[in-house]
């Protein structure tokens, strides 16, 4: 099920309209791409509020109703008050279908307590990648990507090329690059034992005797 969220067009540009934009509540923000020229929009604070909570939100195809009509988009931006939670400015791409679009998608995880790796060897598993680039149409963008880790071993290494990625999408990789998704390491493993050290041999270093001093005094009778 796609996510969808209503807005409105609007007019008004510039810090001023913004400002008083938020005073009521709504959001602004701009639709752009495609053959059409982008859009100033505005959106409902609470409901966007509520919608970037979703982790789908970031990755998903988008329908917006906008004046009554629907269009596809993805978000591509968000602005933020540095420490209020109020969301200041949106900014969307719309959707050719008929076009491969190119986004990135979180990675999910699964099955990681009953790899050899971490059921029989203790290791713990180590995430180097949190979502992966990919190219499709708009029907095939996943909003997450499946990840297993069933016969994961203590040492080894999963590869971008490992996934079994979902019909109709591809990763975006550079030529020849093939990065690693997760490895299991050891949880506090040994240490590698060092070979003995043979102990120096004790130097003894002789001990100088004083030579005894002849007493030059003469007796003076």
């Amino acid at each position: 099920m796609q996510l969808e969220f209503n807005a409105n067009k609007r007019d008004g540009q510039g810090t001023g309209a913004s400002r008083r934009l938020r005073r009521t509540g709504r959001v602004p923000g701009i639709l752009y791409g495609g053959p059409t020229a982008p859009q100033q929009i505005d959106i409902d604070h609470n409901e966007l509020f509520q919608l970037l909570r979703k982790e789908a939100f970031y990755s998903s195809v988008l329908n917006v109703k906008l004046d009554g009509v629907t269009e596809m988009c993805l978000l591509r931006d968000v602005q933020r008050h540095p420490y209020r939670p109020v969301i200041l400015h949106v900014d969307f791409q719309r959707v050719d279908a008929t076009h491969k679009l190119h986004q990135k998608v979180p990675l999910h995880f699964v099955n990681a307590e009953i790899s050899p790796g971490v059921k029989l060897s203790g290791g713990m598993v180590q995430h180097v990648m949190s979502d992966i680039d990919v190219r499709c149409l708009a029907k095939d963008l996943p909003a997450f990507i499946e990840v297993d880790l069933k016969d994961m071993a203590t040492g080894h290494s999963l590869h971008v090329s490992h996934i079994k990625l979902p019909a109709g999408v591809e990763a975006v990789l550079h030529k020849g690059e093939d990065p690693v998704v997760a490895t299991v390491i050891v949880r506090g493993g040994k240490a590698e034992e060092e070979a003995p050290v043979e102990a120096a041999p004790v130097v003894v270093a002789p001990v100088e005797k004083k030579a005894e001093k002849k007493s030059e005094k003469t007796d003076k009778r």
